[in-house]
Order: structure tokens, then sequence, then C-alpha cells
């Protein structure tokens, strides 16, 4: 059955609101329609956590092929990466060449995803030498570990470039905010830090990865108040999600980018997110509905 359920129609149907295909030439003519709209675009190749170095490699060479795919479209589109497909689990050395690889073959930004909180340690130590080294990376930072605020204190330094989620992953309560109203509250304080960092003069670009619309009307309201112009930071959301949100955004002037995710490994990454924490499963379940 667990065979079958990625082919069956509704299955398929379903995905195709949050993703555009398998496909990398699917994300980019879906991150062409979205420019068409005035919205800019991160594409992400599905999966985590691979077994062999090869496996590892493969993962470069797609993302190499599909920065200079970008680079000839002139699309204003990014790429964001986990580091568990570059090799994390092999060590730190490991994640770290291959990242350096994927960020020496561009000029644009190269996002890193923040993952299972295990691995935040060797994610930050990875960001670090390769921010140093090539300079164009960007990292994702989640608000709903307890750590996250101390983390991005450290990081500010680096001057870099930050997308804040709220973080997706099944967490204990000694290390992430159960409550979704601590979580909110840490996701603003660290939304306030940011935006007061680029008003003194950061150049790291501040994203603000939310559909919360309160959270957006809380990332306005703090960059009114600091007199902090709207294009001095970005808001991200995801393909297919709050679509009317994101048109709105851009009617009014806002900054918006879009993440768009392919790969073939679409059905267990989205089965296994949804798993781990019910509200996911909810979240989805209402975008369908609208």
């Amino acid at each position: 059955m667990a065979e079958k359920l990625p082919r069956m129609h509704f299955v398929q149907k379903a995905t195709k609101r949050f993703m555009p295909g398998e496909e990398l030439g699917d994300a980019l003519r879906g991150a062409a329609t979205l420019g068409e709209a005035g919205i800019k675009s991160t594409v992400t190749l599905l999966g985590e956590n691979v077994e062999a170095h090869a496996e590892a490699d493969a993962v470069v060479t797609e993302y190499v092929a599909a920065l200079r795919k970008v680079a000839d479209s002139e699309l204003d589109t990014e790429v964001s990466v986990k580091l568990t497909q570059l090799g994390l689990d092999f060590g730190v050395a490991e994640a770290t060449e291959r990242l350096g690889r994927i960020a020496e073959s561009t000029a644009s930004l190269v996002w890193v995803d923040m993952e299972g909180s295990d691995t935040v340690d060797d994610t930050l130590k990875v960001f670090r030498a390769v921010k140093e080294r090539a300079g164009n990376v960007g990292l994702c930072i989640q608000s709903y570990l307890r750590r996250t605020e101390e983390d991005l204190a450290a990081l500010l330094p680096l001057d870099p470039a930050i997308r804040v989620v709220k973080g997706a992953y099944k967490e204990p309560p000694t290390v992430a905010y159960a409550k979704k109203s601590e979580v909110d509250r840490n996701f603003v304080r660290l939304t306030q830090t940011l935006l007061r960092a680029r008003l003194n003069g950061g150049e790291g670009r501040p994203v603000l990865g939310t559909h919360d619309s309160r959270m957006i009307g809380e990332t306005n309201r703090i960059a009114y108040e600091l007199g902090l112009p709207k294009e001095q930071y970005e808001f991200g959301l995801l393909y297919g999600i709050e679509r009317e949100e994101q048109a709105r955004l851009v009617r009014t002037g806002h900054e918006v980018r879009v993440l768009l995710c392919y790969g073939s490994a679409w059905f267990p990454w989205y089965m296994r997110r949804l798993a781990e924490r019910p509200a996911n499963l909810w979240f989805v379940a209402k975008q369908l509905v609208r």
C-alpha cells in the first residue's frame, strides 16, 4: 500500500497544490510563473540523511546543475539545502566540503536548512566554516527551539542572511517550546533582533518564514516602529500555501520569496513531517480545503 499511495490520483492531485512536480524543470517553471507575479523563489531538492558518500556527491551535482540553469534563466531564484543530504551524518568536514562546492559554484545565496535539534551544533559549525570561506550562505533558524535566541546572538557578528521559521520536527519540551503562544513570542523576539540589526547597517537579509497572519502583522508593526522600509526584509512562504496572502503582500509592496520543493522523495518526506506533529497535518488539511 505504501508503494501504491504516491501513484494514486487523489494523492498526486493533493500534492500538486504544494509542489509543481518531481523534476527540477517543474520547479523552475513554477518559479517562472511566480516571477511573473512579482514573487521571488527558492528551490529545494527533497530528501534527508543519505546513506552513502556517492548519494551526497550526487546531491552536490544536482544543486550545481540547478544553479547553472537558474543563472541561464535569469530567474530571481535561490537554493536551500539540507546538510544531512550533503553527508552531515558522516561528519562536519564532509558536509562543509560539499556545501562549499555548491556555494563556490554560484554568486547567489545558498540557504542552509535547519533540521532536527540533534543536528543544530554541527549545522552551525558547517555554516560558520562556509560563511567565512565563501560568504554567500544563509541560515534557517527555528523559533520553537529554546536555544535559538542565544544562537542568533552568537551569529550576528557574522552579519548573516537569516530565515526564521517556527519549526516542524517533533522535539521534547526540554528542547522546544510546547505552546504555540511561546513559539510565536520567540518568533517575534527573533524578528525584532533581525530587523534592528538590518536597521543598524547589517547587510544580512532577514527573511520571515511564516503563513501566520498574526506574525506577518507583528513583523510589519516592528518594521514600521523601527522605520525600516519594506524592501529591507522578505516574507518567506511555501508554494501553494496562502496564495491569496502571497498576492496581497506583493500588492502592498512587500518582498515575497516562495519555497518550491521537488524530487522523487516527496512522499516519504511529506508523510514523515505530517506524522511527526499533528499541527502539520491540520495545517495541510486546511490548505487543501481552501
